[in-house]
């Protein structure tokens, strides 16, 4: 099933004609002028298993959101049992029967209070145990509940604050207490994402057993080896509404191209480029907890495209060679030179810049001006011993704006009073006029117009026409093939193809995507 998107109503998907445990009708939601869910209809079947798929910024969690009583204000209607019913807060949503364990581990437990005192929270909250208890009497149940995943935590751990517990515990204690409430669905979001190996197999005899008990589960995940292990069933949300719907046995290509859209680049006219001078060489890289180590070498005067969705580790590789996060394990070289960054600044004092996913949160600061954001990484350059000096600071500043064309009343104003595609040229303008040595470009063209996507790609490629390395970070193949000239396809952790732009075509990348890890 493959229903266009353009059609309100094509967004109906019921998979299984068994008897259904929730039902989301027509759901609309939107944030100001800007529409997520564009009514989404779909049905959750008693004992099956199904898998939400989406790239970034599709509308899962907000889906989730609605479902889970986050979000009461939507448009639509949620049934349980066939009868509607509203969901004013997560609580009611819990009352209803639908259980949700967030990717959020920070929104679900509370700091300050005990491991068991969060294992028994909901029941706090609902009154079935007194507000006012010692923590002594708490803990036959907190051992109960933590039994339900067969956590055999001591006292030791069940009286300690809950902030001490690993993110790994933090999810398993999230997921018990969702557990011994017997929902009728049960929603998982990205759930293994901080999981070993044991607890992951642990989950997933769980997950087969509350579908064997007639639980509907709705299994968020960007792993498609996961989707091949557990789901009866997958549904693609694309823009905010449903763009395909598959059973059993599952075409993985269809649905990552489900999921990236059809209008994938059959052409680029750009001139390719191939270097033959290493710049950075990885050795044993592990990028995510569960990957095996990888190899790659990273080389001047080319721009390096590495294409993969959300989870494929494709963030903890800019972010390690840029010393933001350190590698799990394995070495890197710059320059054929030992280059472990034990933070940015000495990435950045290497000539190693990094442009991150998240520019708002990571490399503007609000009300800053549009001088003091471009100049922020390098105060040295423009400062005296010690001292910032202002013409020099104004005169770089206005350069970076000049450069890349910023739509802007001057120097001075705000950063975050500009368009998206503005605030993202100063950014990734004020890395490019210091002149790097290695760029990385981390999701550079998300939020951004097709008239800025052009400026930052020609600009880039510039970059590397005159030597730097270039490395661009994407889960759009399209915005891959227009701006690199090699292109790697990482596939949680794993590279899962290598090759020129001339070389390789759109249907063995997505099929590359689609392999299981």
């Amino acid at each position: 099933m493959d229903p266009d998107p353009g059609d309100r109503h094509a967004s109906t998907v019921q998979l299984t004609a068994g008897p259904l445990a929730c039902e989301l009708d027509g759901i609309t939601m939107s944030f100001g002028t800007n529409e997520v869910l564009k009514g989404v209809t779909l049905g959750l079947a008693q004992g099956h298993v199904t898998a939400l798929l989406g790239a970034n910024g599709a509308g899962k969690s907000t889906l989730i959101k609605v479902l889970s009583g986050v979000y009461p204000e939507h448009g639509g209607e949620v049934r349980v049992a066939g009868h509607p019913v509203r969901m004013e807060s997560p609580l009611a949503a819990a009352r209803h029967g639908i259980q949700t364990v967030h990717q959020r581990i920070d929104e679900n437990i509370v700091p300050g209070l005990t491991v068991a005192e969060n294992l028994v929270f909901e029941e706090i909250v609902r009154g079935e145990v007194p507000r006012v208890r010692s923590l002594r009497r708490l803990l036959p149940r907190a051992r109960e509940i933590a039994q339900t995943l067969g956590l055999d935590w001591p006292d030791s751990v069940l009286t300690r604050d809950v902030f001490e517990l690993g993110i790994a515990d933090s999810q398993m204690l999230l997921l018990a207490r969702a557990l011994v409430q017997r929902p009728k669905v049960l929603v998982l979001d990205e759930p293994t994402s901080t999981l070993s190996a044991g607890e992951v197999d642990r989950l997933f005899a769980l997950v087969r057993r509350l579908r064997d008990d007639g639980v509907a589960v709705l299994y968020v995940t960007h792993r498609l080896s996961e989707v091949a292990a557990l789901a009866d069933d997958i549904v693609v949300l694309r823009d905010g509404a449903i763009s395909a719907a598959q059973q059993r046995p599952f075409d993985m290509e269809q649905a990552i191209r489900s999921m990236l859209g059809e209008s994938l680049a059959t052409h680029h006219d750009l001139v390719e480029q191939r270097g033959d001078v290493t710049a950075v060489e990885l050795r044993g890289v592990q990028l995510l907890k569960r990957s095996e180590p990888i190899d790659l070498d990273l080389r001047y005067g080319e721009v390096t495209g590495i294409v993969g969705l959300i989870g494929s580790g494709k963030s903890e590789m800019a972010r390690g060679v840029f010393g933001a996060d350190p590698l799990r394990a394995g070495t890197m070289t710059l320059d054929g030179k030992p280059y472990a960054p034990r933070h940015t600044s000495h990435a950045v004092g290497a000539g190693v810049y990094l442009v991150p996913e998240d520019r708002a949160a990571e490399s503007m600061l609000p009300g800053w001006s549009l001088t003091w954001t471009s100049t922020l990484p390098f105060l040295r350059s423009v400062s005296t011993w010690g001292l910032l000096r202002r013409g020099r600071e104004r005169s770089t500043g206005s350069a970076v704006l000049e450069d890349f064309g910023v739509v802007a009343t001057g120097p001075s104003q705000p950063v975050d009073a500009l368009s998206g595609g503005n605030q993202q040229k100063v950014v990734v303008g004020r890395w490019m006029h210091a002149g790097p040595r290695v760029l990385l470009l981390d999701e550079p063209f998300r939020g951004v117009d097709i008239g800025a996507r052009g400026d930052i790609s020609r600009r880039a490629r510039a970059q590397a026409s005159e030597g730097a390395c270039v490395v661009v970070f994407s889960s759009d193949v399209e915005e891959i093939r227009e701006i690199a000239d090699r292109i790697l396809v990482l596939v949680e952790g794993h590279i899962k193809l290598d090759a020129y732009t001339s070389e390789v075509g759109n249907d063995a990348i997505v099929t590359s995507m689609s392999e299981v890890a």
